[in-house]
């Protein structure tokens, strides 16, 4: 068979030479243009950042400056941190000679574990050492952030413990963990350790939202199935009595009845409020139970619930109601008068989608969990206290900077009138 391809055989000492020659000229001046072409061409701009990297968190405050600023928007969590690949020993430089011949070094091996993220978390709960717990029924675990470092630890399904669909989550004076499991229809104890104690099934049929009085020793349950929240001896973990009136599909709307209800919390008085969400309202109850009042009303604007989900109250005792629907957190007083409000449809700082969860710790921390971008943003709350001093703080500068402005000759100084975009004393009614 004929081919073109050249017999060395037949081409002799001096062919093989030149051939070897002629290569070489062919080869060299093509990689030589190469790494010319590399060494001067201009570095690689630096990827642009994106508008969550460009904002300046600490200017995300509520209300708008001059007011005085009442909640500062701090972080957000939403998944394992990115390690960092692990240090590879520093490789031969490789030839050209060896490139050619197909022995150039592989690329270095990126770290490719894949990150535990948070899919649909709900109920939130802080512990003694400012670290937040976070359930996700989808991922099947609880997630417990450091809030300063971000290091996360996690309880997992069918390691730690045996999870259907984790709904809400508490934590004792002890930081004894409970978790209400909607799916196997109880409420599990975990200690401080993490470790699985015992479970509450009395009486259960769709354990949502939880909370604990740390004062009267109870485990209030809110059961969505039932229309009622029932009470437990926290220690003893057996039921005491029912809030509500169960059996009617949803359907009751008198004072003291649920349609629905989906979170609770506690007062430092004891006193007990429910999340009615089908009623679109709140209710509150003292520590036997017995109905005091309730606030709220349909609509889709401030001072309206459009399905009242995440509720918890701050150290100034105002009582702070997440709307899954119209996602908003609004800030209210003991009798129900709105004070302010914050969020709306979205995805950047102090917007949010599909908002859940809401939990408030003793640092006056904001934690609000959103179901669709699977993350737990974090706010903090100023005080009456702390909001009362800046503003005096401010009126002792204006009525300074006012005696400056005055005339040497003018011997008395009378008070300066408020600037017209002062911002008003806060309100301390509670």
């Amino acid at each position: 068979m004929l081919s073109n391809r050249p017999n060395l055989t037949l081409l002799g000492t001096r062919g093989i030479a030149l051939a070897a020659l002629l290569a070489a000229l062919l080869v060299a001046p093509v990689y030589g243009n190469q790494k010319n072409k590399k060494k001067d061409a201009a570095p690689a701009p630096p990827p642009e950042k994106s508008i969550l990297e460009k904002l300046d968190y600490s200017l995300i405050v509520w209300p708008n400056p001059p007011q005085i600023t009442r909640v500062k928007y701090l972080d957000f969590f939403s998944a394992q941190k990115v390690e960092a690949p692990p240090q590879t020993a520093a490789r031969k430089k490789v030839s050209w000679m060896e490139k050619m011949a197909g022995g150039a070094a592989p690329p270095p091996r990126e770290d490719t574990k894949p990150r535990f993220q948070l899919i649909t978390p709900y109920g939130m709960a802080i512990d003694s050492k400012n670290r937040l717990y976070v359930a996700d029924g989808q991922v099947g675990a609880v997630f417990i952030f450091d809030t300063e470092t971000k290091d996360l630890d996690m309880i997992k399904n069918g390691i730690h413990a045996s999870f259907g669909l984790i709904v809400g989550l508490a934590l004792d004076d002890n930081d004894r963990l409970f978790v209400s499991d909607s799916g196997l229809h109880r409420v599990l104890v975990f200690s401080p350790q993490h470790k699985l104690e015992t479970s509450i099934t009395a009486g259960m049929a769709d354990p949502g939202g939880i909370a604990l009085d740390t004062e009267n020793r109870f485990l209030y349950v809110a059961d969505t199935a039932l229309d009622q929240v029932l009470v437990y001896d926290a220690d003893k973990f057996t039921l005491l009595r029912r809030i509500g009136t169960g059996g009617k599909n949803h359907f009751l709307t008198a004072p003291g009845d649920f349609a629905k209800p989906t979170n609770v919390a506690v007062d430092a008085d004891g006193n007990l409020y429910v999340s009615d969400t089908l009623n679109n309202r709140i209710e509150i109850f003292d520590a036997d139970g017995n109905f005091i009042r309730a606030f709220g009303k349909s609509g889709d604007g401030p001072d309206h619930f459009a399905r009242p989900k995440g509720i918890a109250i701050d150290g100034d005792g105002h009582i702070w109601v997440a709307d899954g629907v119209q996602d908003r957190i609004q800030c209210f007083n003991s009798d129900g008068k709105l004070l302010m409000y914050l969020g709306t449809h979205g995805m950047l700082p102090g917007q949010f989608r599909a908002l859940a969860g809401l939990a408030i710790d003793r640092n006056n921390r904001i934690f609000t969990s959103e179901q669709f971008p699977g993350r737990v943003q974090m706010f903090r709350y100023i005080t009456n206290k702390e909001a009362l001093a800046e503003w005096e703080r401010r009126q002792a500068a204006e009525k300074k900077d006012a005696e400056k402005q005055q005339p040497a000759t003018q011997t008395s100084v009378s008070a300066p009138a408020p600037a017209a975009n002062a911002a008003p004393k806060p309100e301390v009614k509670q």
